[in-house]
């Protein structure tokens, strides 16, 4: 039988190496800075689209909260996924920028392909670089 001051031992050692070691998991990532209340740039919204002939019209609307998101973009970066009509149900895509489109302009055109599948969603820059988070993503089916 083990002697009491070995169990108690053998307990301290598990805890001190649960102690750092569970703590430690995750997934690492640069600090972020400090935020104050309402000093974020808000998302734009009410994103919308129009056809043309071989084109799409995108729209979208963006308005400042003075308590909650005070800052006033800059300019909205728009960005683009695609995939095959014919391609899997569920596969993942990319989405790449594609364009910057500069206050008080909230409209963007683009030419598009016969059989693609295409998603959009739109980004507020702010000064210095401060971003909001994406829009609600808006798909088109582009038949062949």
């Amino acid at each position: 039988m083990m002697n009491l001051g070995k169990k108690q031992f053998i307990y301290f050692l598990v805890l001190l190496i649960l102690t750092f070691l569970l703590p430690a998991c995750g997934i690492k990532a640069p600090p972020l800075p400090p935020v104050k209340d309402g000093n974020v740039l808000a998302a734009p919204g009410n994103l919308t689209y129009s056809l043309g002939k071989n084109e799409v019209i995108l729209t979208w609307a963006h308005s400042v909260d003075p308590v909650n998101a005070k800052i006033a973009p800059e300019a909205f970066r728009v960005y683009m996924g695609t995939k095959d009509l014919n391609g899997c149900q569920g596969c993942p895509f990319v989405f790449e920028s594609v364009g910057v489109v500069s206050m008080p302009e909230m409209t963007y055109r683009r030419a598009l392909e016969p059989g693609l599948h295409y998603y959009f969603r739109v980004q507020a820059i702010g000064k210095e670089g401060i971003k909001s988070s994406l829009s609600k993503t808006c798909s088109i089916d582009v038949e062949p």
